[in-house]
């Protein structure tokens, strides 16, 4: 049996979702293991980059648009960016044992209905992505391959889907 993204699909011959294999679920596992222990530094990095690529992304924040000091000196960024950055990469690595994203679901939901509520679109997910993939590149260079980026990039993408599922006006 093979596992579904959270979008579903069809079975019995007809299109199937391919599942987040084996090799995809180490790599994850191996980086993240390696990047645990610095979590709040690399979430921290991940905003930053975010913010340097899309400027505008601050404003998102209600704690930095009403802040006086740069984001990388806001009390409140790094609390922040590190749940964001731990939530990713822990619903990557129960991925697959799971079959899906494991947020819990009351989290999905406040997920989803957040960032409606603050006007987040398609753009702000490919730029987190991006910041989210470079930030790992960073933090484990010698693991850093095309398939390890696949493996980010994949589990990333089924969390944003979780999320924009979630993305409903009540």
């Amino acid at each position: 049996m093979s596992l579904m993204d959270t979008q579903g699909g069809e079975k019995n011959g007809k299109s199937q979702t391919v599942g987040f294999t084996e090799e995809q679920e180490a790599l994850v596992v191996k980086a993240w293991s390696s990047m645990k222990k610095n979590a709040g530094e690399l979430g921290l990095k991940l905003f930053l980059k975010i913010f340097e690529i899309a400027p505008s992304a601050q404003k998102l924040f209600s704690f930095l648009r009403e802040s006086n000091v740069p984001p990388e000196q806001n009390p409140k960024l790094k609390p922040h960016a590190m749940s964001v950055f731990v939530m990713t990469c822990e619903s990557a690595v129960q991925l697959r044992k799971a079959g899906k994203v494991t947020v819990r679901e009351s989290s999905l939901k406040k997920l989803g209905a957040t960032h409606l509520k603050y006007g987040v679109v398609d753009e702000h997910f490919e730029v987190t992505k991006y910041a989210l993939l470079e930030t790992i590149k960073e933090a484990v260079p010698e693991m850093w391959s095309i398939e390890m980026k696949n493996a980010w990039g994949e589990a990333y993408d089924r969390l944003v889907a979780a999320i924009k599922k979630e993305m409903k006006p009540n």
